[in-house]
């Protein structure tokens, strides 16, 4: 499978607010620790906002406004538009508090209510039936089908997220206690559990697959693209998106459907709310407080007791 070129920023902005934008997602990055996800999301949102000022200093609240109603006008959800909103009132902050911009065009831009949209949730069975699928592809241990199935099992057996998965190196793997080291948002480590049926795909990667694509120029991922280099998160959703679409019945969630199927799963199986919030890596004080008092033991033992393929 042919992997996706790095994305690159669009559309055009005029310089001095090009750099605004650069200036803030280094704001972003490192005075309030943001994720690279987070801050790409940020940039590209601006982008789209401050489109068309020949200026930072013509930047005013009608402009705003009548870019969140051409986005509108093209077909997005009030989720974007609420996305948007908040970006702009971010920005137009800390463009005032770092002299960019006299007045704030934002403080007055409202935004619709996003509302909260769970993804559906497959249940225990389509998602057995989803890993099974995955397994019979990988039965001949191409590097690429073991890679693919690894990814489904790891992001189902722990409910990290995509961009936390692709993130992992070599050692924050730890196959004798089947735990992961994972540094999620905000920098935030956290120790995830996983099953037999996820070890024994990992055994399997470690030994013959990833020894296939590795290079000497490749870095110490635990996932690694077909020439070498780290998973890129895109290749991973279109893994989880194609292998899902391949059972019949199934609903496409993608990614962050496996991770909302493994909680939703997990609770059902009578683990403690808390263990799953901090299985999630919630940016919550109560789960950061919750997280001292669980012991890695702790973990191991509620996720075989209420895991379905613990």
């Amino acid at each position: 499978m042919s992997e996706p070129a790095p994305a690159t920023d669009v559309p055009a902005l005029a310089t001095d607010v090009a750099a605004a934008v650069e200036a803030f997602a280094e704001h972003l990055t490192h005075e309030r620790g943001r994720s690279r996800h987070t801050v790409r999301g940020y940039r590209s949102d601006l982008a789209d906002l401050l489109r068309g000022l020949p200026a930072l200093s013509a930047l005013d609240l009608a402009h705003l406004r009548e870019r969140l109603t051409q986005t509108h006008a093209a077909g997005a959800g009030r989720a974007t538009l609420a996305r948007r909103a908040a970006a702009a009132r971010t920005f137009g902050a800390w463009a005032v508090r770092t002299g960019r911009l006299v007045t704030d065009p934002a403080v007055r831009l409202g935004s619709p209510r996003a509302g909260t949209v769970l993804p559906e949730v497959l249940d225990a069975g389509q998602a057995s039936a989803v890993l099974d699928a995955a397994t019979s592809g990988a039965a001949e241990d191409t590097p690429e089908a073991l890679r693919d199935l690894l990814v489904l099992e790891l992001l189902y057996a722990t409910g990290i997220r995509v961009g936390e998965l692709c993130g992992l190196d070599v050692d924050d793997v730890d196959e004798s206690t089947r735990t992961l080291r994972v540094l999620g948002k905000g920098d935030r480590e956290r120790t995830v559990v996983f099953g037999v049926p996820a070890a024994r795909v990992l055994h399997r990667w470690r030994v013959s697959g990833r020894p296939a694509l590795v290079t000497a120029e490749s870095p110490p991922a635990l996932l690694l693209g077909v020439r070498g280099g780290r998973l890129d998160p895109r290749v991973a959703r279109t893994v989880v998106h194609r292998a899902i679409g391949a059972v019949p019945g199934v609903a496409d969630t993608g990614p962050h459907g496996l991770r909302h199927a493994a909680a939703t799963h997990l609770l059902e199986g009578g683990a403690d709310l808390r263990y799953v919030q901090e299985l999630l890596g919630h940016a919550t004080l109560s789960t950061t407080q919750i997280y001292t008092h669980v012991t890695v033991d702790r973990l191991k033992v509620v996720h075989e007791q209420a895991h379905p393929r613990a």
